[in-house]
This record gives C-alpha cells, sequence and structure tokens, in this order.
C-alpha cells in the first residue's frame, strides 16, 4: 500500500469530476474514481494519462441505495484510509415533462444528487473519522442557481428552489409525489431543490460532525462550467449560446480543467480549512479570481431546514 492520501470523487468520468480528479493525481493524492458507467471512466483515465497506481475505479451508481451500500463495501476493501470524500455527480433532467424514476421509487435527480450522496456521506463518515489523517474533508459541489445571494440564484426560469416544509418527504417522497415540497413536477426545480439540498447537508455534517471529528465540511461553486456534460440533456442550441455568452457577455466561463483545479484546492490545500463555509468563485469574475468564503441564502442557511432535512432523509435511505 503506497502512502499517497486518498479521495473518493463521484462523478469522476467527466466535466468536473474528471478534471478534479486530475489535478488531485497531479497534487500526489490516489483517486477513488465512483463512477456509474466504469469503462467510460476506464476510457478517460487512459486518455488524460492517469499513472496506473493513482487511481481506482469502483461502480457506483447515485440513484440505486443498494448501489450506494455496494461502493462503501468495495472500497473498504481496498483498505486505503480515507482523507477526502467529493460529492461531485449530478444529473440534470431540464426537459422533461414527466419525471423519471429511481430503482427505489424516488424522482431521479433529487434520487441521485441527494439522497445518493446523504447515504454515501453517512456510511463514510465513520472511515473519516477512523483514518489517522490529520486533515480530513467532505466537500459537496453547490451550485449558483440555488443561492439567491448570487447573480445566478436570482434567475427564477423555470423556478427557484422552493423546498417548502417538506410535505414531499413527509409523505414518503414515492409516485405520484415528484417535488420535496409536494407540489407539481418541473424537472428544472427539481435540480436546483436537489442542490439547495447538497448545501443544507453540508451545514448540518458541520454542525453535528465538525467539533467531534474536526473533519472539514464544506460545499463550493467553482465558477460557470458553461460546457460541462451536466448540460448534455438540454437543447442543443443552448449547449452552443450558453457557453458563448458566458464567455463573450458576462466574462463568467471557467473551463472543466480550472473548475477541477479549483475543485482540488478545497480539497486538498491547507488555506481551505475552515469548515462550515461556501467556497466560490464567482459567476461574473474573470477566470483567476480569487477564492471567497459566498454568503448563502436564508434558505440555504436555515439551520432548522437542515436539521429536518437530515432527519426525513435519513427515513428515506433507510438510515432511520
Amino acid at each position: 500500500m503506497d502512502s499517497k492520501p486518498t479521495v473518493i470523487v463521484t462523478g469522476a468520468s467527466s466535466g468536473v469530476g474528471l478534471y478534479g480528479a486530475k489535478a488531485l493525481i497531479d497534487k500526489g493524492w490516489h483517486v477513488v474514481m465512483a463512477c456509474r458507467n466504469v469503462d467510460k471512466a476506464k476510457k478517460v483515465a487512459q486518455e488524460l494519462n492517469f499513472p496506473n497506481d493513482s487511481y481506482t475505479i469502483l461502480k457506483l451508481d447515485l440513484g440505486h441505495l443498494d448501489s450506494v451500500r455496494r461502493f462503501v463495501n468495495q472500497f473498504r476493501e481496498l483498505g486505503r484510509p480515507l482523507n477526502a470524500l467529493v460529492c461531485n455527480a449530478a444529473v440534470y433532467f431540464p426537459l422533461l415533462k414527466e419525471p423519471l424514476w429511481s430503482a427505489d421509487g424516488y424522482e431521479l435527480s433529487v434520487a441521485t444528487n441527494h439522497l445518493g450522496h446523504f447515504l454515501l456521506c453517512n456510511l463514510l463518515l465513520e472511515d473519516l473519522k477512523q483514518s489517522p489523517a490529520q486533515d480530513k474533508r467532505l466537500i459537496i459541489l453547490g451550485t449558483v442557481t440555488a443561492n439567491s445571494k448570487e447573480l445566478g440564484g436570482k434567475i427564477p426560469i423555470p423556478a427557484p428552489p422552493d423546498l417548502g416544509n417538506f410535505e414531499g418527504f413527509e409523505a414518503g417522497f414515492k409516485a405520484p409525489i415528484t417535488m420535496i415540497n409536494g407540489k407539481a413536477f418541473k424537472s428544472g426545480k427539481a435540480y436546483k431543490d436537489s442542490k439547495l439540498c447538497n448545501m443544507l447537508t453540508t451545514r448540518e455534517l458541520h454542525r453535528r460532525f465538525h467539533d467531534s471529528t474536526g473533519i472539514v465540511f464544506n460545499s463550493l461553486y467553482p465558477g460557470c462550467v458553461a460546457d460541462t456534460p451536466l448540460f448534455r440533456n438540454h437543447y442543443s442550441l443552448f449547449r452552443t449560446i450558453f457557453p458563448w455568452f458566458q464567455k463573450n457577455i458576462t466574462g463568467g466561463y471557467v473551463s472543466q480543467e480550472l473548475a477541477g483545479e479549483r475543485l482540488a484546492q478545497v480539497v486538498a490545500d491547507p488555506e481551505f480549512k475552515e469548515s462550515g463555509v461556501h467556497w466560490s468563485w464567482g459567476n461574473r469574475q474573470k477566470a483567476g479570481r480569487e477564492a471567497f468564503v459566498q454568503e448563502l441564502s436564508a434558505a440555504g442557511s436555515d439551520s432548522a431546514k437542515a436539521k429536518k432535512l437530515w432527519e426525513l432523509s435519513e427515513k428515506l435511505v433507510g438510515l432511520a
């Protein structure tokens, strides 16, 4: 067993996850690439010339809670102490009129982006606690569109995130219930809701576990990665115009490579050791802007809501 620090990165076969993995490998880490498509992960790792001893690929389908449990068991079989966990993977279906369902019967974007990661974080907390590393971190990717304190979060299209009082979660979140607040299905809003859940989960992880474990819990927004594969299910015209607009009009465009480097900084660099914050590089600043702690909206910093989300999520993933 080598002495490299170990990080798990979900969704490491493309986009920010892939280039975050590359940046961490360049920093001397061993990356466990947790991916739904193992063959794709193998291909991109070879294309980017990842050294064979610098990564391990394990299958993880966050939309299937049993897959999350199998992944954790397979990771433990590697015998590697865990230094960091990065919850990066996400799905986004902006054009759907009707919901897709996870293997467990939940609306797929919330199931994948929030519930799968929630279970993963809970199961791997013990591994982080037991790791002999002095600096241990759990990082969750946020988004500008779920934070109304940033410009991109002020745009109400298709609708702003709104978890209500978790009426949908309270009712079991199974068909015909498709939204966390129990209201009518809106696919783009479901994504925003799931990312707001990610940021509330980070807040609650910090409140519950930072003081007793020393683990650093943070979320981040690495800038507008306008050409990420996250948009693969959007209109082709959008995929052409949006990167051009961000490059030439707002100046907010950030490449996948730069976003990956920023992710690696939050995971590995000593200046990012403060816990319980949301790191950002902004949405309209030129690439190269220094990181700063971004204020979150009232919805994203609501401690009572974070606690209730945690308790309901425990029930939905079978932890309570």
